[in-house]
């Protein structure tokens, strides 16, 4: 593939989010996505259901992230007719994990490029986020993560400061588009819109849907 080409394909902006809250989990997004220095599409579902009751947020590359997810979303309904129980949320995150490192290692011209978050509840009611990497290593979130889009570092600043413990979901969800402005304000790559959802033990909502929208002043 021409280098020029290459490049471009590879950049990819995005800012997803995760807050760990006392009687939740609040996931937020932004809309733009880019190819290069190209805004490509303003209205990018970022965060999407897998099913009733998991929740994945992506990075990277759009047509492995598509793809990825309608795998993932099938394998997880397979499991649950053979097992004749619902697979856990960690359970899916270990899916994904798995495609993802299968996704790198085997040879090809363009390995896959995505990193993700995912939360969801149990059958019990429990409420867990997990970050998956693209290179395929779980990790357990316990308080936020952003995985590794372009707006993490606007992100996580802000997280670092702001966040405290048992926060409530109604402080999360306020954090968390905070963060994303934040973002979206010094982000290449991120812009256009703000998706929030929670995700408790009575189900997964989405709670905040804004459009960005440029104001022009006279001088």
């Amino acid at each position: 593939m021409d280098t020029e080409l290459k490049n471009s394909v590879l950049k990819t902006g995005t800012t997803v989010l995760g807050i760990v809250c006392k009687d939740g989990v609040v996931m937020a997004s932004d809309r733009q996505s880019t190819a290069g220095n190209m805004v490509m599409n303003k209205n990018s579902e970022k965060t999407k259901k897998l099913n009733d009751y998991l929740l994945i947020s992506g990075t990277g590359m759009v047509s492995d992230i598509q793809r990825t997810e309608k795998i993932v979303a099938a394998e997880l309904k397979l499991k649950e007719l053979r097992a004749k129980s619902r697979p856990s949320v960690k359970d899916a995150a270990n899916l994904l994990s798995s495609i993802l490192y299968s996704g790198i290692r085997q040879p090809s011209m363009i390995p896959t490029q995505m990193g993700s978050l995912v939360a969801g509840f149990n059958e019990d009611g429990t409420v867990e986020l997990y970050s998956i990497e693209p290179a395929g290593s779980v990790i357990k979130v316990e308080d936020y993560d952003a995985n590794f889009g372009s707006g993490m570092p606007y992100v996580l600043g802000l997280l670092e400061r702001q966040y405290k413990k048992n926060l409530s979901i109604e402080d999360g969800v306020k954090l968390a588009v905070e963060a994303i402005k934040s973002s979206t304000q010094r982000d290449l790559g991120s812009g256009f819109g703000i998706d929030v959802f929670t995700i408790t033990k009575g189900g997964i909502k989405k709670v905040v849907s804004q459009e960005i929208q440029p104001n022009y002043k006279e001088d």
